[in-house]
């Protein structure tokens, strides 16, 4: 019985920790970390940030690890139509997004119309340093329906 109660005390500990680090890789976490800051009107280069974290609201908010690319001078995302985060988001939602040291208070909008060029650009970005992740988003021709794009903007 003593074995059983420090075992389960320490796999209490073990998601103690892992939510209070998370997200680590694909495991979501709660928290995103980082001073609250303000918008800018014009977000710095983003071309050699590689990863953001984005909370995502909920009885449990999510907090996931993804890629983010600028494109026309606005930040987007990209997931798959049927991954947990994604499906939070809906037809859009508020999200806290940890960029560098600062979390900026967003609304992620759906990109429904002239979502390919943002596709493309997500693409050609990552490709270079993660050819193997980006061989399996699937083509233009194929995404829709398959992956949602969101524009990160200003509240």
């Amino acid at each position: 019985m003593k074995v059983l109660k420090i075992g389960l005390l320490v796999i209490a500990a073990v998601l103690v920790v892992v939510l209070v680090a998370a997200p680590i890789g694909p495991l979501p976490g709660v928290f995103t970390g980082g001073a609250p800051a303000e918008a800018p009107a014009q977000w710095p280069d983003t071309s050699s940030v590689h990863e953001i974290r984005l909370k995502v609201p909920g009885t449990l908010p999510r907090v996931v690890t993804i890629w983010v690319i600028d494109h026309a001078g606005d930040l987007h995302i990209v997931g798959a139509s049927d991954s947990g985060w994604v499906r939070k988001l809906g037809s859009g939602s508020p999200v806290d997004m940890r960029l560098g040291g600062a979390t900026y208070s967003l609304r992620a909008t759906p990109v429904t119309e002239g979502w390919q060029p943002v596709l493309e650009a997500y693409v050609e970005k990552y490709r270079p340093d993660y050819p193997e992740i980006v061989a399996g988003i699937p083509s233009i021709e194929e995404a829709r329906g398959q992956i949602s794009v969101f524009r990160l903007d200003r509240i």
